[in-house]
């Protein structure tokens, strides 16, 4: 069976059979009906506007959602004043942070001296917690010192989170305040 060649630098140079499009590299009739019903995974996808959780910066994030609610894509913003659409290293794996298959998604515990995590459910953790709190308080708050009534402990602090807005840090400052606790930092920087 003999072999066609065809000279293409002679095809192009005299416009044989080809139109411009295909001319300049473009041919779309050379891709297959599969490749032509390709869409990208975030076409059909709504952006959600949001933030990097890292660190205090505060770069705006696009998230691409499903009409499901699945995550399918983070990216950064080109609306965003701070960051002009770029995300450092931290903020670009935020995708494979969130959807990822060895996340913990569930509460699990390792009791003192234990070598693995048990899991519990949330309330359990949450009811934990705040009798540690309560506990804690109970033990380490003064209500006076030197005659002057000071009404603090000294054996919680609060960290809130770089990406807390006005709102969160509020209640959290409410709350610890409430405790007596005077040991707070809340990072916020938006």
């Amino acid at each position: 069976m003999a072999k066609t060649t065809i000279d293409l630098t002679k095809m192009l140079s005299a416009g044989e059979g080809l139109r411009l499009s295909e001319r300049v590299g473009m041919m779309p009739n050379l891709a297959s009906e599969r490749t032509r019903t390709l869409k990208g995974r975030i076409a059909h996808a709504k952006p959600v506007v949001s933030l990097c959780p890292y660190c205090a910066v505060g770069c705006s994030t696009l998230a691409y959602v499903s009409d499901e609610g699945k995550l399918l894509d983070v990216e950064g913003n080109p609306d965003s004043p701070i960051s002009g659409g770029h995300l450092c290293p931290k903020g670009s794996a935020i995708f494979g942070l969130t959807v990822n298959d060895q996340r913990w998604t569930t509460v699990k515990y390792r009791a003192p001296y234990s070598d693995r995590y048990e899991e519990r459910p949330l309330a359990w953790a949450l009811e934990r917690i705040a009798q540690r709190v309560k506990e804690t308080r109970e033990q380490t708050f003064v209500k006076s010192s030197d005659g002057k009534r000071v009404n603090h402990t000294l054996g919680i602090a609060s960290l809130g989170g770089a990406t807390f807005g006005v709102e969160e840090n509020y209640l959290l400052g409410k709350l610890m305040h409430s405790l007596g606790v005077v040991s707070i930092e809340n990072q916020a920087r938006i």
